[in-house]
């Protein structure tokens, strides 16, 4: 069978166009292939990069949340330790007050003191009544104000230091050393009170007791708020960890700012103090120059029953106004 030159020219072509769409298509779809496969590379890539990120910034939000339950949990302990405090006993308050007697000495001396108080009511000349108020006033109110005195005046003291103590911690902290060595610097270089108080958190380490319950024990020693503050950071940085240095540093600023605006608080009410003291003072200044001048004058107010009522209704009255101004001067931080 015989084909035309027609049919031949038109086969040729046709070869040709194959042999050249081969050729093409050889060429071109791996550049193709490979566009696509690097898009569904990067596609993949972004995938996993998403998930990476969306993992990584779950794990942040849960390590977090997980944080922040365990600072509450350490609040909401020490808030139900705050609860079960019981009523001070003679001999916290005595511990408090820096005092080194036993309590059966300070009923002893409470007793001499009351002793001494009614003597001398006696010696003058007073009633019976007025003794039996001197033995009361001498063996239990005397003692007491004096023991409460003492312990006031041992934690103003220790308040006063206490922010150059948390600035030692920070500083030995930040130098490398631990927290029991910056604590024994500050045993050794602060006075009394502050260097005896951490003192006796150095040697309950020695003899196993935590960090965080050695500080709780001083705040049972001196009852402060700063203090409390301290034992608060140490308890929720020994459960839940963190950078201490920097929680005590903001402690000592926190306590400075306290005692600055304290300060500034006295500085203001010192001037409705000093008009309470005079007023307060202006009856018995009055009362003192009449009875030097005119002794009789005065007579018909102690020596009748009519005087003495308004002796008693006037003192009644000036110890409740003397009360209310010194609530309304008296300011607690």
């Amino acid at each position: 069978m015989f084909f035309g030159d027609d049919l031949i020219g038109t086969a040729f072509m046709v070869m040709v166009a194959l042999a050249v769409g081969g050729i093409a298509f050889a060429v071109i779809a791996p550049m193709l292939s490979g566009s696509a496969s690097a898009n569904r590379m990067k596609a993949i890539a972004g995938d996993k990069k998403e998930g990476s990120s969306s993992f990584r910034s779950r794990w942040q939000e849960d390590q977090k949340d997980s944080r922040r339950r365990q600072v509450q949990d350490s609040l909401a302990e020490i808030s139900q330790k705050e609860k079960k405090k019981k009523k001070l006993s003679l001999r916290m308050r005595i511990d408090q007050a820096g005092l080194t007697i036993t309590p059966r000495a300070f009923y002893t001396y409470s007793a001499i003191v009351g002793a001494i108080f009614t003597v001398a009511a006696l010696v003058l000349g007073a009633p019976l009544l007025v003794a039996a108020i001197a033995l009361f006033v001498g063996s239990l109110g005397f003692p007491r104000w004096v023991l409460g005195y003492l312990r006031k005046r041992r934690q103003s003291k220790f308040l006063d230091d206490f922010a150059d103590a948390i600035d030692v911690l920070v500083r030995g902290l930040k130098s490398g050393l631990p927290v029991s060595e910056a604590m024994k610097i500050i045993s050794t270089e602060q006075g009394d009170p502050v260097g005896p108080e951490f003192l006796e958190v150095v040697e309950g380490q020695r003899i196993g007791i935590p960090l965080d319950q050695g500080v709780e024990r001083m705040v049972e020693r001196i009852p402060l708020a700063e203090v409390n503050f301290l034992a608060i950071v140490m308890t929720i940085q020994s459960k839940t960890g963190g950078n201490l240095s920097e929680a005590l540093s903001n402690l000592s600023k926190v306590l400075r700012d306290r005692k600055k605006m304290k300060q500034k608080v006295q500085s203001v009410s010192q001037e409705a103090k000093a008009s309470a003291a005079i007023i307060g003072g202006i009856p018995f200044a009055i009362g003192g120059i009449v009875s030097l001048s005119n002794p009789a004058y005065l007579y018909p107010l102690f020596h009748t029953h009519i005087g003495n009522l308004l002796v008693m209704g006037s003192g009644v009255m000036m110890l409740s106004g003397g009360l209310i101004m010194r609530k309304m001067i008296n300011f607690q931080l």
